[in-house]
């Protein structure tokens, strides 16, 4: 009975390690994240083994996983670049990536946990100073801030693809030019617009006016051939035809034939 303290301090003793051990040992990466496995004993991270992906994994006690999000993620970017001109322009943009999860150990080795400040954000201002200074201020405010958008995104991407960084995106929410010449331009587009409505209006009335002129041109051609078709003879049987109607209509009437300047029948009478 002396004996069993003794021998149970042990037990419990490596029980206790035991369960450190397994705790140390048991890794859950979350859903939307990767991990990198760091051997302490090894070389480190080895960049040619698959990261770890989610869901329970058991390591070597002494070694530690390094979590990455792998999910697209959104950085915002404010930046002051110059215009063409040498304008000062802020543009107010939003980037969207992710780490390119095969290469993920080649991305913890080459630029570490800090990939983000050290490789995506230079990328992107460098992309936006290269493109926004081959435009004027006008371009940017109106016509060719789609284009402008393309341009950054393909040239960031040019950047940061090879190295192991995937970009999904850039969206530019906002530019912002100096307010006088944010004025002038709102001015300018005002009165090209006025000058297209002016111009419109114009072709209207023409197109009208023109409309016009032919219906009244039908209708003197039309006229014309009808007074060249309307011979004596011709309303004489008209005449005669209208006085056959009259005739034959129940109303008291007294018919005197022959008594026109024209010969044709006058008609008398009362109801």
């Amino acid at each position: 009975m002396e004996k069993l303290p003794k021998i149970g301090l042990p037990i419990l003793i490596g029980v206790i390690f035991l369960i450190i051990i397994l705790a140390k040992s048991a890794v859950t990466i979350d859903a939307g994240h990767a991990a990198v496995l760091y051997e302490t004993l090894g070389d480190g991270v080895d960049s040619n083994k698959a990261p770890l992906g989610p869901g329970f994994h058991i390591i070597a006690p002494w070694n530690r996983v390094i979590d990455y999000e792998t999910r697209q993620q959104e950085i915002p970017e404010k930046m002051s670049v110059l215009s063409s001109n040498g304008l000062d322009i802020k543009l107010d943009a939003s980037v969207l990536y992710e780490p390119d999860v095969k290469n993920l150990g080649k991305l913890h080795n080459e630029k570490g946990e800090n990939y983000l400040s050290r490789v995506l954000q230079p990328a992107i201002r460098s992309a936006a100073r290269s493109v926004v200074g081959r435009y004027t201020p006008e371009q940017l405010y109106s016509t060719k801030r789609d284009a402008i958008q393309e341009e950054i995104f393909e040239e960031t991407r040019k950047i940061v693809e090879s190295q192991y960084i995937q970009l999904n995106n850039v969206l530019i929410r906002d530019v912002t030019l100096p307010p006088t010449i944010k004025d002038a331009i709102e001015r300018k587009l005002r009165q090209e617009q006025e000058s297209l409505e002016y111009e419109f209006r114009l072709v209207t009335a023409e197109k009208e006016a023109e409309k016009q002129r032919i219906e009244a041109q039908g209708k003197a051609d039309a006229n014309r051939i009808l007074s060249a078709s309307l011979t004596d003879k011709i309303l004489q049987d008209k005449g005669i035809e209208a006085t056959n109607k009259l005739a034959e209509s129940p109303n008291s009437k007294v018919v005197i034939i022959g008594s026109g300047d024209s010969g044709m029948p006058i008609i008398l009478g009362n109801q």
